[in-house]
């Protein structure tokens, strides 16, 4: 058979490395996908010195590659919301198929650009889009499509895992181990993004889709950043026998699916607590499974072109088969997406860790406990750090048992005004993950 002609946009970090494995891994490719994989053209504004890119054509304008009628398949890695969307849509109109690293633009323009393929009978390949080279979408939606999926966890951000364990294991500040961070190139020049949860927020978006069959609904993601942690809680944290994770939680439950972004408490030996560094993870529970885990590096060049690569192979196999029967773009048939609805935060329930500065002085412990007790929440354990008093003020370390985060926003409002609390409680939610 003809190759299949692929046409690369962008030759970054991703785009270099798909190119590379595309070139190194030729042969074993071909053998895998059943005919020869050619880059036919690529679009870039400057060449990237890790490439060889040798006779292959290159152009500055991506939409000479999306209207070169020799392409097959158009290959996405420019990121962003605008120019992406719009390229995408037009590769579909022109009848190609597209692969993408994405995330944003699955996230947030998903819908769209998944119906569009469905009528002009293209396939959209998205898993370097999360996770990196971790085959995450690929084991929810194919590997595991026997299960009735109970929730997806994951480490889904490096940079965030990154400074979270260096403030762990070092003791560091938080600013310190973001600024090494940028040095290192983990962290974008403005981390907002990541330390923010929004990048975290788009892969658990497209996950929960995924693994329960709804629409993609990055608007309604509950999202939180880790700006607010200090080494101190990281450390109160392992006391109680905790790690702290910048955790994306994705979960069924009898009112709707929660979808949630924010720093969270792990017991220390489960194995998603001790996924440090950069690298990712992602816990999913099936019915029938039980409780499996996916670990690997989430960015990087190689890693994410394995994904890229991985997509390309899959959309070559299936490019003569009826669009009828393919593997549906979110796992479940376009017809039979469910409507249950994302909840909001305030009627998520977890059990939270709780750290206020209170005077020290007596009645000020009674006066916390009531205001818990009032509003129905359990206390499971305290700690006092008498040690280190400063200013007159102690640590005070909380472990709840479950409540709706509205009865806690109502309780931590409370906290706040009373007269031996000083500055904002600090509040991380806890997940067992069993």
């Amino acid at each position: 058979m003809k190759p299949v002609k692929v046409g690369i946009c962008g030759l970054g970090t991703v785009g270099g490395g798909t190119f590379n494995v595309l070139v190194r891994n030729a042969q074993e490719i071909a053998r895998r996908a059943g005919r020869d994989i050619e880059v036919a053209q690529i679009a870039a504004r400057s060449i990237n010195p890790q490439c060889q890119t040798g006779s292959t054509p290159i152009t500055e304008d991506v939409f000479d590659v999306v209207n070169n009628p020799e392409i097959d398949i158009v290959v996405e890695l420019i990121g962003g919301y605008t120019l992406a969307r719009e390229l995408v849509l037009k590769a579909i109109e022109n009848g190609k198929h597209v692969v993408t690293a994405n995330k944003a633009l699955i996230a947030v323009h998903g819908n769209e650009i998944f119906t569009k393929a469905e009528e002009k009978g293209v396939i959209v390949a998205f898993e370097a889009s999360v996770a990196g080279g971790i085959p995450i979408i690929k084991a929810i939606r194919e590997g595991l499509a026997g299960n009735q999926i109970n929730w997806v966890a994951g480490i889904i951000n490096g940079t965030g895992n990154f400074i979270l364990t260096e403030m762990r294991e070092k003791g560091r500040a938080f600013a310190d181990v973001l600024k090494e961070a940028q040095q290192l190139g983990y962290a974008e020049a403005d981390p907002t993004f990541d330390v923010e949860g929004i990048d975290a927020a788009h892969k658990l978006t497209i996950l929960a889709s995924i693994a329960f069959g709804i629409p993609l609904q990055f608007d309604k993601a509950y999202t939180e950043g880790i700006t607010k942690l200090t080494s101190e809680d990281v450390l109160y944290a392992d006391a109680l026998g905790y790690r702290i994770k910048h955790l994306g939680v994705a979960k069924r439950t009898e009112q709707g699916i929660e979808l949630r972004v924010h720093p969270t408490l792990i017991p220390a030996e489960k194995l998603l607590a001790n996924v440090n560094g950069v690298m990712n993870a992602v816990m999913v529970n099936g019915d029938a499974v039980g409780s499996t885990l996916y670990y690997g590096a989430g960015a990087g060049m190689d890693a994410t072109a394995s994904a890229v690569v991985a997509d390309l192979v899959d959309v070559v196999r299936v490019m003569t088969s009826d669009p009828e029967n393919r593997v549906p773009h979110l796992a479940f048939q376009p017809s039979a997406l469910s409507d249950v609805p994302v909840l909001p935060i305030t009627e998520c329930e977890t059990a939270y860790y709780l750290r206020i500065q209170a005077k020290d002085s007596p009645g000020v412990l009674a006066q916390v406990a009531t205001i818990l007790s009032e509003r129905g929440i359990n206390i499971e354990s305290i700690m006092q750090k008498e040690l280190e008093e400063m200013d007159g003020k102690v640590p005070m370390i909380l472990l709840t048992h479950k409540v709706t985060e509205a009865k806690m926003n109502d309780a931590i409002t409370a906290l706040e005004a009373l007269e031996g609390v000083e500055g904002q409680v600090v509040r991380v939610r806890v997940e067992q993950l069993n």
